[in-house]
């Protein structure tokens, strides 16, 4: 700290930060927000205004249906996407962008009723597509919400 005081370290610290908080999210391929690792609701916040154009609307909706459907949800970003879980009990759910579509994952979606439309390698997960001019059925997607939040989630 040569010619500098913790007082005015401290000072610049925050200067800085404050210029990399304005800063936009980088976008990765398919745009998908990059997003740093993070509990609570304002990384999810964070992930969901930087989600590109019409996507952006999609998360908000999401994310709306899924706190009104499980009030309480503990939310993070993690592997650049947000996840919605139980306290304790894991993950249920996760989002990601893609160049086309926003994908909805059920980790535990081949155990709800209907089973999510989405097919995965891993034998649990099913997903849900959502493209930009679909009708998002909120009775159906809130009932996979209600299911899926009473399965044992994923530990990541």
């Amino acid at each position: 700290m040569a010619g500098r005081t913790p007082k005015t370290s401290a000072k610049s610290a925050r200067k800085g930060a404050a210029k990399r908080g304005a800063a936009k999210p980088r976008l990765l391929a398919g745009g998908n927000p990059q997003i740093a690792k993070g509990y609570g609701n304002a990384p999810v916040q964070a992930f969901i205004a930087a989600m590109p154009g019409w996507k952006r609307d999609v998360g908000r909706k999401l994310d709306t249906l899924i706190v009104r459907t499980i009030p309480g949800v503990h939310k993070a970003v993690k592997w650049n996407s947000p996840l919605y879980g139980i306290e304790g009990d894991g993950w249920f759910l996760g989002i990601h962008v893609f160049t086309r579509y926003v994908k909805v994952a059920f980790f535990r979606g081949a155990s709800l009723h209907p089973v999510p439309p989405g097919e995965s390698k891993q034998q649990h997960t099913r997903y849900l597509d959502i493209h930009e001019n679909d009708e998002l059925d909120e009775a159906r997607f809130t009932a996979w919400v209600t299911q899926a939040s009473q399965l044992p989630g994923e530990q990541m």
